[in-house]
């Protein structure tokens, strides 16, 4: 009976782990183009430990991302910086319960040469300032972050700041390459966008306190031809070793 009932056990996983070994499945991830750096080498590994699969990215905003699957982009996984867009998409039936994986929060870019010490240098007149625009998660992160440190830095603080925007870009990738093209003096991006210290910007933090928590979720996209493919890329990433990728790349855990 003892033999039977292993043997049973070992069957019900089978599904399971078969599914996520080798094979010549490729999938299509739509991803937040903050993670960009991150999931490129979680991809390569990825595809390391399940040879002949292989997986393809699409890296840009949030929503942008969240529209394409709206309207029927051949994606397998979602990844967005942002729960709103993954969560209407959830709701309308185009993607399966997302699960967050990744943390991150906000953080200053700084040109070489300018004098930025604090959050509240951003409100300095003159100043060059860049941000993600405000139908994107950055952006909204960036405005709330701002209303929230009005309480630390005065009244009309997050207006002040808001005066000195020179451009509002599509994603947060283009608000740091502004920054170190010399043709703003800062620029609000993520924590993760400065890990490992570029070379061409300094890093200014923002306070815990008025700092904000962005969650990242992923899910399998409703549509999906490789199923079983997109939710093993998924389990990669939320374990060990996808998790250290995230972590060495400046992202938190899901917890």
């Amino acid at each position: 009976m003892r033999r039977l009932a292993a043997l049973a056990i070992l069957a019900s996983l089978l599904p399971l782990t078969a599914g996520c070994g080798s094979g010549d499945a490729s999938i299509t991830v739509f991803a937040a183009s903050s993670l960009t750096d991150a999931f490129r080498e979680a991809g390569a590994a990825y595809e390391a430990a399940h040879p002949g699969t292989k997986v393809a990215f699409s890296f840009a905003s949030s929503q942008a991302l969240a529209t394409q699957v709206d309207e029927g982009a051949p994606a397998d996984v979602f990844a967005s910086a942002s729960e709103e867009p993954m969560d209407a998409l959830a709701k309308a039936g185009k993607a399966a319960a997302p699960t967050v994986f990744a943390t991150n929060a906000l953080a200053v870019a700084v040109a070489k040469g300018v004098n930025i010490d604090s959050l509240d240098d951003l409100a300095r007149p003159g100043l060059r300032l860049v941000i993600a625009a405000e139908d994107v998660p950055a952006g909204r992160y960036t405005r709330d972050m701002l209303t929230k440190a009005t309480a630390v830095y005065g009244p009309g603080f997050a207006t002040r700041v808001l005066a000195n925007v020179r451009s509002e870009e599509p994603n947060v990738r283009a608000v740091l390459t502004k920054v170190q093209l010399g043709e703003a003096d800062a620029g609000i991006v993520y924590e993760s966008d400065l890990s490992g210290g570029p070379a061409d910007v300094a890093r200014v933090s923002v306070p815990a306190a008025v700092n904000v928590v962005a969650r990242y979720p992923v899910a399998v996209v409703s549509a999906s031809k490789h199923r079983e493919a997109a939710r093993c890329f998924i389990d990669f990433l939320l374990g060990d070793e996808g998790q250290a990728i995230l972590r060495r790349h400046g992202f938190g855990g899901p917890g």
